[in-house]
């Protein structure tokens, strides 16, 4: 496929705090999903994605969202993002951006590349991230820079489903106000994998395993912390009926509930600190058995209640359970406007085919007042005549795209 290049070029009406808000002015792809080449050059405004189904819309939000840490919106397997029928050794992905803000532009760069192996083991990749050409440590200081967010199709099940996913929607929350909260939830884990390796093995070097509770109990005290502190600062933002999500989106009521969380309501951190190790130590047998860490805040979840009807978000309807997913991301981007001076990147894949016309329209003008960019996906381009003007228009077709007329 040849290379696929555009500019947008249409008039747009800029928002009040355009000039602060955070976004992607270039993106430059290479082998990544139904993408062999592709280079946007794209105005610090809203995105407009239409499309037919399977056209690549949404590879393209995957790609945006590989510019924060973790697995990107879809959590695929990182080899698999890589275009299908290359040369494996040679044709890895790799994502390419500038991010603009009110300090200025950052050049991201990541990716896959190939991993030294022995000769009879299997070649391996790993993903390395670039920022302004300098190789960072690790993927954790995207969040320093750039904050994404999103809601996806998938994500319409978040309050039905197991607890994982959404501890990571809420972690995700977190890095809007917490740099260093990544990097904190990635030591917890990389601990309690050690630990749960280490006491599996029945090898107790209780200098070592003391050395990964005390890790634990550092790191984890601090994750809890921070997801206690977004959630009350999201019940704020609630109560104060931020922009127009609060008044065409219902108040979520939003928890985070869990052992480590409670004991933090009720005593200081470092009692806290302590009653968690003392936890683990107690519960090393049993958790040789199962595998894992009985007490932690990898067991934590995050509590929705609709707040008008006082109902969990698990009972409520599909229609409302996504009205309050865009009502928590909206009451977020908010708060960091205000308080941060930057709203982040969003995301939303799908979104506008579910909503009523009143609901849309407050969404579209949610977005315009923040200031942020926001990335939006859809088979209709009628469906959007609300951000005419005010948004650059992009149609894609099969991994090529052209600026809508």
């Amino acid at each position: 496929m040849p290379e696929t290049s555009t500019t947008t070029s249409q008039p747009m009406t800029s928002a009040p705090n355009r000039a602060e808000a955070a976004a992607v002015t270039r993106l430059v792809l290479t082998n990544f999903r139904n993408y062999t080449s592709l280079k946007m050059n794209i105005a610090a405004a809203p995105v407009v994605l239409t499309g037919e189904n399977g056209a690549g819309k949404t590879n393209l939000l995957e790609a945006v969202s590989f510019l924060s840490p973790g697995r990107g919106l879809r959590r695929a397997k990182l080899p698999d993002v890589t275009r299908r029928g290359r040369d494996q050794s040679r044709g890895l992905w790799a994502v390419a951006a500038t991010l603009q803000d009110q300090t200025g532009k950052t050049d991201i760069g990541t990716g896959l590349e190939p991993v030294s192996a022995e000769s009879d083991a299997e070649p391996s990749t790993r993903r390395v991230v670039h920022i302004d050409g300098v190789p960072a440590r690790s993927a954790n200081v995207l969040a320093d820079i750039s904050v994404v967010g999103w809601l996806t199709p998938q994500m319409d099940r978040l309050f039905i489903e197991g607890a994982s996913a959404r501890r990571r929607f809420l972690d995700r929350l977190v890095y809007g106000f917490d740099t260093g909260h990544a990097r904190r939830v990635s030591a917890y884990e990389k601990a309690l994998r050690e630990r749960a390796r280490l006491l599996r093995s029945g090898q107790r070097d209780l200098a070592w395993l003391s050395a990964l509770e005390n890790t634990m109990a550092e790191h984890g005290i601090a994750v809890a912390a921070a997801r206690r502190d977004a959630v009350l600062r999201l019940g704020a933002a609630m109560d104060d009926g931020f922009g127009l999500a609060g008044e065409n989106f219902p108040r979520a009521e939003v928890r985070a509930d869990g052992v480590v969380e409670d004991w933090l309501a009720v005593h200081p951190a470092v009692e806290v600190e302590s009653r968690f190790l003392d936890a683990l130590k107690a519960s090393r047998d049993q958790d040789a058995a199962s595998g894992g860490a009985k007490t932690g805040p990898h067991r934590s979840d995050m509590a929705v209640v609709h707040g008008p009807k006082s109902m969990p978000a698990n009972q409520c309807s599909t229609g409302e359970q996504k009205a309050l997913l865009i009502a928590i991301i909206l009451a977020d981007a908010r708060l960091q406007a205000a308080r941060l001076g930057r709203a982040p990147i969003l995301l939303l894949d799908e979104v506008a085919a579910h909503l009523d016309d009143t609901r849309r329209a407050a969404l579209f003008e949610e977005l315009i007042e923040i200031g942020g960019q926001a990335w939006l996906t859809g088979t209709d381009a009628a469906l959007f005549k609300p951000l005419r003007n005010k948004a650059q228009f992009i149609t894609v077709s099969q991994g090529e795209i052209a600026v809508a007329a």
